[in-house]
C-alpha cells in the first residue's frame, strides 16, 4: 500500500472512532433530556410536611412550611438548569457564551430558594447578573462584528465562518475548562 492510502485509511478509522464516542455521548444526553419529566416528578416522593427526618439528615422548611412545595420549587429551577448545561456543552454556534446568563440566573434563584429567609427572592437578581452580562454581551457583539467583517471581506458562508470561530474541545474536561 502507498503511504497516502495508509494515511487515508488511518483517517477513516479515527473518524469511525470519533463517531462511535459521539454516538454514545449523544445517546446519553438524549436520554437525559427525554427523562426530564421523570426527574421533575421526583418532587412527588418528598413528604408534604414541614420537617423531614431521615437517617441521613433532618430538614425543616421554615419559609415554605412544606417540603413538597420546596421540592416542587427547586425542580422548577433545577430542570431548566440541567437543560441549559446540556445546551451550552453541545451548542456549536458562535453565541453559545450567552447561555451563561440564564445559567447564572437559575443558579442564583436556586441559592435564594435554599436560603433560610426568602424575603428578598428575585429582587436583587439583576444586580448579581449585571457583571456577568457586562462581560458576555459586549463579547458576543464583538464576535458578531468580527464575523460580519470577515463575511464582507471574503467569500465564505456564515456556516464556514462559525466553524472557523468555534472552539471545539475534544474531552468533557476540555469543554469545562474553556469556560473558566
Amino acid at each position: 500500500m502507498k503511504r497516502t492510502e495508509l494515511k487515508s485509511l488511518d483517517k477513516d478509522v479515527n473518524l469511525i472512532k470519533d463517531n462511535g464516542s459521539s454516538i454514545i455521548v449523544g445517546s446519553i444526553l438524549a436520554t437525559i433530556v427525554a427523562i426530564t419529566p421523570i426527574i421533575f416528578n421526583l418532587y412527588t416522593s418528598v413528604p408534604d410536611q414541614m420537617v423531614w427526618n431521615t437517617s441521613f439528615f433532618t430538614y425543616t422548611s421554615a419559609y415554605y412550611e412544606s417540603l413538597f412545595v420546596l421540592a416542587w420549587t427547586l425542580m422548577n429551577k433545577l430542570i431548566p438548569l440541567l437543560l441549559m448545561f446540556i445546551w451550552i456543552f453541545t451548542c456549536r454556534h458562535w453565541w453559545y457564551h450567552v447561555i451563561l446568563v440564564p445559567i447564572g440566573m437559575f443558579v442564583y434563584q436556586i441559592i435564594i430558594i435554599l436560603d433560610d429567609d426568602l424575603s428578598f427572592a428575585d429582587k436583587n437578581e439583576l444586580y448579581v447578573l449585571l457583571p456577568v452580562m457586562m462581560v458576555i454581551i459586549p463579547s458576543i457583539y464583538l464576535i458578531r462584528a468580527r464575523l460580519f467583517n470577515k463575511l464582507n471581506t471574503i467569500n465564505k458562508t456564515t456556516q464556514d465562518l462559525e466553524d472557523e470561530l468555534t472552539f471545539r474541545p475534544k474531552t468533557f474536561w476540555g469543554k469545562v475548562k474553556q469556560y473558566f
